[in-house]
C-alpha cells in the first residue's frame, strides 16, 4: 500500500499556515526589537521594567529566540508543505514553555506590567500548543511529506 504524497490540502490550510507564519513572524520581530533596543531607549523604561529585563538570565532570552526563530521555521515548513514542521514546532514550543515558566513561575513579570499582561503569554502558549497539533494532525492527512 502506497500513501498518496499528493493529497489535496484544503483552502483553511494554507489560511491557517499564512496567519502561523505571519503569527510568528511578530515574535521574530518582538525578539529583535527587543534584543536590539538601544541604550537610549532602554533608559526611557520604568524602573521595575529596566530591572525586570537586567534581572533576566540568559536562558530565557535563548528560550524566547527558540520560540520564535523555530516557530517561524515551523510555519515555513507547513508552507512548503514538510514533516520536519512538526518537530520545529515541538522545539519552539519548548521555548515558549521555558520562556513562559519564568515569567510566571520564577520572576515578577506579572506585577512590574499587571495582571491584563498575562493575556498575551497565554495566548502564546495556546496558540504554539495548537501549532503542534496543526502540523501533526496534517501528516496524519497526508499534507505534509
Amino acid at each position: 500500500m502506497t500513501i498518496s504524497t499528493n493529497a489535496k490540502v484544503p483552502t483553511w490550510f494554507w489560511v491557517l499556515s499564512v496567519l502561523a507564519l505571519l503569527w510568528n513572524l511578530m515574535g521574530v520581530f518582538a525578539y529583535l526589537a527587543e534584543a536590539y533596543m538601544t541604550d537610549e531607549t532602554f533608559a526611557t523604561l520604568p524602573e521595575a521594567q529596566q530591572a525586570l529585563y537586567n534581572a533576566r538570565p540568559s536562558w530565557v532570552t535563548g528560550a524566547f529566540a527558540t520560540a520564535v526563530f523555530a516557530g517561524t521555521l515551523g510555519s515555513i515548513g507547513l508552507l512548503v508543505r514538510k514533516k520536519w514542521a512538526f518537530p520545529v514546532f515541538v522545539l519552539s514550543l519548548v521555548g515558549v514553555l521555558g520562556q513562559m515558566t519564568y515569567q510566571f513561575f520564577l520572576s515578577n513579570t506579572f506585577e512590574v506590567f499587571g495582571n491584563v499582561f498575562m493575556i498575551m503569554p497565554i495566548a502564546v502558549t495556546l496558540i504554539a500548543i495548537a501549532l503542534v497539533f496543526f502540523s501533526r494532525a496534517s501528516i496524519q492527512k497526508t499534507w505534509l511529506r
